[in-house]
Order: structure tokens, then sequence, then C-alpha cells
């Protein structure tokens, strides 16, 4: 189980700064999950807070298959295809709510472009699972 840790000589976030993992622990690191539909379709462009679902929807996916849970993520990136930071913080709620009480150290990054054609978001994470 990942130890997540609030800092408080820094600014009060939305997030721990900092996690730990213990030795005896199986490392999972994702893909950037991608707002595509099982047919490999860009879901919804145009919609930032659509595609954010979308991502995290699969980037749990993702998680399963490894043998792991979103509550196991260390660390996330979270991109954005918007110099806009209103697009940035709605992208950043969704993400926020998926992870519930959990909170990560993340990276929220603004960028020119992703890889699929009308792609707006993607999160890549690595989780921590007991290796046991």
């Amino acid at each position: 189980m990942p130890q997540l840790r609030h800092v408080s000589a820094l600014a009060e976030a939305e997030y721990a700064y900092v996690s730990t993992v213990e030795p005896a622990t199986r490392l999972v690191f994702t893909a950037g999950a991608c707002p595509l539909d099982a047919d490999g379709r860009t879901v919804t462009p145009g919609d930032h807070a659509a595609q954010a679902r979308q991502v995290m929807a699969n980037l749990e996916t993702a998680l399963t298959a490894a043998g792991a849970r979103l509550t196991d993520v260390v660390k996330t990136t979270v991109y954005v295809a918007s110099a806009h930071q209103p697009d940035l913080v709605t992208v950043w709620q969704v993400v926020r709510d998926a992870f519930g009480d959990h909170d990560p150290p993340s990276t929220l990054l603004g960028v020119a472009a992703l890889g699929y054609s009308e792609q707006l978001v993607e999160v890549e994470a690595v989780a921590a699972v007991s290796a046991a």
C-alpha cells in the first residue's frame, strides 16, 4: 500500500506532494490512457470533461488488467491539449473526482497536441501493489 504524504511546509494542494512505496511492492506503469472507445475512436471531440471521464475509465480498466486499482496509484501525469487554464482545471476536477479520497502526487500539463485526432486528454500513472 503506498503512503501518500502531504507536506505542511508547502502550499496546500488537492494532492499529496510525495508518495512512498515499500520494498516488497510490485510497480505498475501504465501507458497514457486516451479517450478512445472500444473501437479505437476518439470520444466526444471538443469536450474536455467527457474525454477525461473516458480516460479515467480506460485507466481503471488498464490498472485492473495488471491487478491494480486507482487507490494503488502513487503518481499521475495529466496532459491536456490546451493553453487555457480553465480547460486544465476542468480536466483536473474529473481526474480528482475519479480518485475520490485517494490523492496521489500529480503533474498537470497543458500541451500543444496529443497523439490521436481530436484528442484533448491523456493520463499516465504509476501504481504500487503488494508483491505477495
